[in-house]
Formats: C-alpha cells, structure tokens, sequence
C-alpha cells in the first residue's frame, strides 16, 4: 500500500471514521457490479441440465452474491489509497474516513468464509472450490498482484469475473462442463474492450493514481485497436452456447446482431480521436453482456 490514502483523508475526515452507516456498508459490496455477476451465475445455474431444488437454487445464487460483495469489500480495502485520488471513487466510505480500514477488511473476510462454507454445505463441494477461487482470484492475483504492475491486469485478471456462471453450472450438475466453460471464455473475452472503454475516459484518473491501465501505458490508439479485436473474437466465440446445444436460434440471432454492433462501435471508436463513443461503447458493452444471457435464458425456457 502506498501513502496517498494518508494523504488524501482530511483531519475531519479521519474523525469521521466512526460514522460508517448500513449505505457505506452496502456501498463496499459494489452492488452494481453484483448485479451483473449474480445475473451471470444465475444463468449458469439455469441452463444447466437437470432439475435443483429452488431452495438450494436460490441458496446457490445468494452465495454467489454474498462472494462478490466480499471481493468488493476487499478490493476497496486494499485500492483504498488510489480510491483516494481518482475523482470516480474518491468518495467511497475508506477514502472520505467514514469507515476503518481494518473495519472494511474484516468485512469482506467474513462474507467471503461465510459464502463459501454455505456453498459447500447446503449445495456442492465443486461449486464451493469454484466461488473460493474466484473470490481468491479477484483479490490476490487481479487486485494485489496484476492491477498495480501490468497494462494486462484486466486481461488475466478478468477472469475473476467469468466465473459466476461456471459457478452457478456447477451447483446445479456438480461438474464443470464444456458448455459451462463456453460461458466463462464468453465473459472472459467480453472484459477488457469493456473496461478499456472506460479507461479511455478515465485516463487521467488511472494516470494520476499510478495504475498502469492500457490508455496510459500504450495510449488510445493502441487500446482502440485491441478493443477491436476482441470485439471481433468475441462475435464467432458468442455462437459457442448454440452450437454445444446450451441456447437455440433465438440466442445464436441476437448474439449475431448484438455482436455486429459491438464489432462497429469499436471499429467507429477506433477513428474517434476524441474518444466521445467511448462512454457509449460502454454502456453498450453492459447491455451486450445482459442482452446475450437473457437471450439464453429465454430461448432455454421457450425450449422447456
């Protein structure tokens, strides 16, 4: 850890330590970024073949939550010092003083035992070792190792990300699949145009708080045109739960038409010098990812 943090809180704010309510509690869970992991293991679980008891189901996906909460929490309990000084997180419970540090941590350790453990009591011992590495991944290899010393954090550390689906297949079968793989490789390539186009936004921010994010090392141009390859990868890779049988015609024509898009806002990106669609190739990749699994989920129910 570094001395920005210090730095940065002021007298006030380290007396302020002692206010830390439930929103500052909720806002360490990173509930946004929950939203979408829950959905994601969600869909895992309910494309797996078979039957799971809706209690255990539930159970399942709650644990999954519950895990991403806790890598939150620890994600802002170790970055708490460049939270510090970029002006999108500077106002997180650890930077403005509302919270302990030590408060924060143990936080996030509890819930991440408490997940696991639930994982593997109420459901299966697979899914288990899966969320636990998961959790180990985004907090060890992506945050403490990857995010502070290579522009391809994101790339390796993204797989933390790709893993609630695999995780939810996993409570419903007790195995990890082909198919189940097929919706990691999907997420897996999906993240770095992701949050490459918010890096190019966020530039300044990343530079300042010394993260060697892409834009900042190699600079726009040769992020643009990596984020368009991925985009490209990633078109052909988005038919592979149709072809292994896991979604139908409904899934493989959205993904096809979605997957278009994607490829032509990172191509229009790319001769964008401002970088003004960056923002937009964004919010479009979050609903391309939301888009694609909800196709999945609907064309396995019309199938049921």
């Amino acid at each position: 850890m570094t001395d920005l943090a210090a730095n940065a809180l002021t007298p006030d704010a380290a007396l302020a330590r002692a206010e830390a309510g439930v929103g500052d509690f909720i806002q360490l869970l990173k509930p946004r970024v929950m939203s979408l992991v829950v959905f994601t293991g969600f869909a895992g679980l309910y494309l797996a073949p078979g039957e799971m008891h809706p209690f255990l189901a539930a159970v399942a996906v709650f644990s999954i939550a519950v895990a991403a909460g806790a890598s939150g929490a620890i994600n802002m309990w170790y970055d708490r010092d460049i939270d510090a000084v970029m002006t999108r997180t500077r106002q997180r419970p650890l930077p403005t003083g509302r919270m302990d540090p030590a408060e924060a941590l143990g936080f996030g350790v509890v819930l991440a035992l408490a997940s696991v453990m639930v994982m593997g009591l109420a459901v299966n011992y697979v899914a288990a070792a899966l969320l636990a590495l998961a959790i180990g991944f985004y907090v060890f290899v992506y945050t403490a190792w990857l995010k502070r010393r290579t522009p391809q954090n994101i790339v390796i550390g993204g797989a933390a990300g790709a893993f609630p689906p695999m995780i939810g297949w996993a409570a419903a079968t007790g195995e990890v699949s082909l198919a189940s793989l097929a919706l990691f490789a999907l997420i897996f390539m999906w993240t770095p145009p992701h949050f490459w186009a918010l890096a190019l936004v966020k530039n300044g921010d990343y530079a300042r708080a010394g993260v060697p994010m892409l834009p900042v090392v190699a600079g726009d141009g040769p992020t643009k045109r990596q984020m368009l390859v991925y985009t490209v990868l990633l078109l052909p890779l988005a038919l592979a739960p149709y072809w292994l049988g896991v979604a139908g015609a409904i899934y493989a024509a959205v993904a096809g038409v979605f997957g278009i898009v994607f490829v032509a806002l990172a191509a229009k990106l790319l001769r964008d010098k401002a970088n003004r669609g960056a923002m937009a190739m964004f919010g479009f990749s979050i609903l391309y990812l939301f888009v694609l699994f909800a196709a999945m989920i609907a064309d396995r129910g019309a199938g049921a």
